[in-house]
């Protein structure tokens, strides 16, 4: 039957027959076991109710105060970037058999969601050499507090020590997730832009439980992860890596390096910035650890009549088995922006992978001798990096009224560390992507020069 509405509207008959259903003659009895006293007396500080077409202009208006890509020049990163979304992705997410699709429970119905997800799963094990990879997390923040109480769980250990050069907020997580399950969490310094080795040393015991690093690094800079995974492993800890996945277009695999388990944000595959979220989480682990992984796992197999089939298989939620030996309560997953990575992957293949990564590096190589060559700007550090850098600005600069005037300029600046990290006071966190231009990068440190002046 063809509805005959595009909205189902609410008529006063309606609200009239509703009320005589419940047995109330006005909406306002419905409130009647709230005291009078803690009731909000007045009308609301608001508008009156608006037209339709005063009501998109209006939320029209409110939009365009935002600072998105498209209008301006982006060099900000600190873990959302401007990366390049092509378009068959919004293509593919926005038909309604992805954008409507719910929890696959039975598997006869959602085989196309099933082996949606699947493909995340293969490409993520493919990008970091794992053994397994889950049906995706919220985000790379959360996956790295799932990751320091599966390391817990695993070992039967309470420390965590994590490198300060974790993206800051991810760090909150962990002290989050680490206050429920009573862990102590140990933060390393760094040294250099990097993870300062020697004291690694000297934190690591028989209780660590893992040791948590970030390659490339909040600062951008690729950390000595190899020697990071002897030192926990020694301790028989394990070693827990979040990672840019673009990076992986380049680097080792973290499974080659020593990584246990392996955690992101799969946000530079494909998914828009949006303003800051959301994005999609990845989890992948050893086969030795893939019984402790949280959230859900899609398994590939065949059916009755030997046709290949797709099922949700080791889940380890609480929903599903008895509460104390869940290893999480992680009850959803990204899908369709876990789907957003699978295509942008699928398009690009691994010579585009490849290609995008390499862009980044050169561009932001590229603008960070700009800085190097500069008497006022200079960088912070010099280990190697991917497209992240770290700028020391002249004493005295204050980034947020710097990054003001950069925007009325129509340039998004860089993260201001000094929020994080007292002792970067003055230093400031630029980003370049493929996105970016030469024309970008030299027009951009013109006008941070000059609004230094």
């Amino acid at each position: 039957m063809k509805q005959k509405h595009r909205y189902i509207p609410m008529t006063e008959q309606d609200q009239a027959e509703m009320m005589k259903v419940i047995g109330i003659s006005s909406v306002e009895e419905l409130f009647h076991d709230i005291p009078e006293a803690v009731r909000y007396q007045g009308t609301l500080p608001m508008s009156e109710a608006l037209d339709e077409p005063s009501l998109l202009k209006h939320m029209k208006q409110l939009a365009e105060r935002n600072a998105d890509f498209e209008q301006y020049v982006s060099f900000l990163g600190a873990g959302i970037y401007d990366h390049h979304v092509p378009v068959v992705i919004n293509h593919v997410v926005s038909r309604s058999e992805f954008y409507t699709a719910y929890t696959p429970y039975q598997p006869e119905i959602s085989q196309g969601e099933l082996q949606a997800i699947f493909e995340f799963q293969s490409y993520i094990c493919e990008l970091t050499g794992m053994a397994v990879a889950n049906a995706s997390m919220y985000d790379g923040a959360t996956a790295l507090g799932e990751a320091s109480a599966l390391a817990s769980a695993h070992t039967k250990r309470k420390q965590i020590v994590i490198s300060r050069t974790v993206h800051p907020e991810a760090r909150e997580i962990v002290y989050t997730t680490a206050k429920g399950l009573d862990l102590d969490v140990v933060e390393v310094d760094y040294n250099e832009g990097t993870t300062d080795l020697d004291k690694l040393k000297d934190l690591v015991s028989d209780q660590t439980a893992a040791v948590v690093v970030q390659s490339p690094n909040f600062f951008g800079a690729i950390e000595d992860v190899t020697t990071i995974a002897d030192i926990v492993h020694a301790q028989k800890g394990l070693l827990v890596m979040s990672t840019n996945p673009l990076s992986l277009g380049l680097l080792e695999t973290p499974a080659k390096l020593g990584a246990d388990v392996v955690v992101g944000d799969a946000q530079p595959f494909g998914i828009s910035a949006s303003l800051g979220g959301p994005t999609c989480g990845f989890f992948a682990v050893s086969e030795a650890l893939m019984r402790r992984m949280p959230g859900r796992i899609v398994g590939q197999t065949v059916d009755r009549d030997g046709k290949r089939g797709f099922v949700l298989t080791l889940q380890a939620r609480e929903q599903h088995i008895r509460r104390e030996k869940a290893t999480s309560n992680i009850c959803s997953n990204q899908a369709l922006l876990a789907l957003c990575a699978s295509v942008y992957l699928s398009t690009m293949g691994k010579a585009g992978l490849q290609e995008v990564a390499q862009l980044n590096v050169q561009k932001a190589h590229y603008a960070a001798k700009q800085y190097e060559q500069d008497d006022s700007l200079q960088l912070a550090f010099y280990a190697p990096f991917f497209n992240e850098f770290v700028v020391k600005l002249p004493e005295g600069a204050s980034i947020p009224a710097i990054n003001e005037q950069l925007i009325a300029k129509g340039y998004i600046g860089g993260y201001d560390l000094g929020q994080a990290y007292p002792e970067l006071s003055g230093h400031l966190l630029l980003a370049v992507t493929e996105r970016r231009t030469k024309d970008e990068i030299d027009a951009f440190k013109a006008q941070l020069k000059e609004v230094l002046v």
